[in-house]
Order: structure tokens, then C-alpha cells, then sequence
């Protein structure tokens, strides 16, 4: 049974120049801006999903609004701001996430196909060496680290 070929990735160097040369813009122009927080920031951060958005900017609106109403402790403008980096991240963010689905479905598509390729391969040379075919064994040897703990063709083969 030939082995099913989902992936045959091949991007033409002046495309992936320019792939890369455009990975490069968005770095040096957008990472300044963005903050990178650390596992544990992110697990104790209260989280803003989509349903609290409407919440948020009506909050930010009536703040704008009803300044009696604002603890001295809450700076309008700041809220404002965060308002407006939610919404400019959240277009942004809607325009990257279907390219790195289809990078992420795409690498782990080839990925399998490489690994089963690989563990033909494998099966192949295991079955060669057990027939005694000649550099089958070394091979199968070095291949079969990736296995520890498995029946050895060592022991077989003696």
C-alpha cells in the first residue's frame, strides 16, 4: 500500500525570501508593542473573552460619560487605550490565526507523513536484517535507539 501524500511542500525560494523578509517587518515593526508574559502572568491574569468585549466598551463609554461615577483609583484614558489595543490586536490577530492553523495543520500533516515514511523504512530494514542482508543490521541497529525498551533484533539475530 503506497503511503498517502497529503503534503508536497514546495515554496519557490523567492517566495519564502519574501515569506521571511515579511516576518521580519512584523517583528522589528509590531513586537516593540506587543508584551510577552510569563507562564505564570498568564495563568493569574483575569481573562476577557468575546462575550465580555460588549461589557468592556460600554464600561469605557459610561466611564467617558459619567466621570462622578469613576473611582478615584481608575484612570479613564488608560481604559480607553487598553480598549482600543483590545480591538486593533483582535484585527490583527483575526487576520494571523488562519495562517498559523494552516502552518500548524500543514506541519503536522507532514510530519506524519515523514514519520510513517520513516517507519516503513524502518519495518524494511528490520526485515532486512533479519534475512541477513547486507548493512541492514547496522542500520536497523542505529534505528532501533529510537525504540529503547523494545525486543532488540540483537538478540534475534544471534
Amino acid at each position: 500500500m503506497a503511503q498517502p501524500d497529503l503534503v508536497s511542500l514546495n515554496i519557490p525560494e523567492t517566495d519564502l525570501k519574501a515569506i521571511k523578509d515579511a516576518f521580519t517587518v512584523l517583528r522589528s515593526k509590531l513586537m516593540p508593542h506587543l508584551t510577552v508574559l510569563s507562564p505564570q502572568d498568564r495563568s493569574e491574569l483575569p481573562k476577557m473573552g468575546e462575550k465580555s468585549m460588549a461589557f468592556v466598551v460600554k464600561s469605557g463609554e459610561y466611564a467617558g460619560k459619567f466621570p462622578d461615577l469613576v473611582p478615584s483609583y481608575l484612570d479613564v484614558e488608560a481604559l480607553s487605550v487598553d480598549v482600543s489595543a483590545v480591538q486593533t490586536l483582535r484585527d490583527l490577530s483575526q487576520e494571523i490565526t488562519p495562517i498559523q492553523q494552516a502552518i500548524d495543520d500543514t506541519l503536522m500533516a507532514a510530519g506524519s507523513e515523514a514519520y510513517q515514511g520513516a517507519l516503513m523504512f524502518y519495518g524494511n530494514s528490520r526485515a532486512a536484517a533479519k534475512a541477513k542482508s547486507p548493512n541492514a543490521q547496522a542500520v536497523y541497529n542505529d534505528l532501533s535507539t529510537r525504540f529503547p525498551g523494545r525486543g532488540s533484533l540483537k538478540a534475534v539475530a544471534k
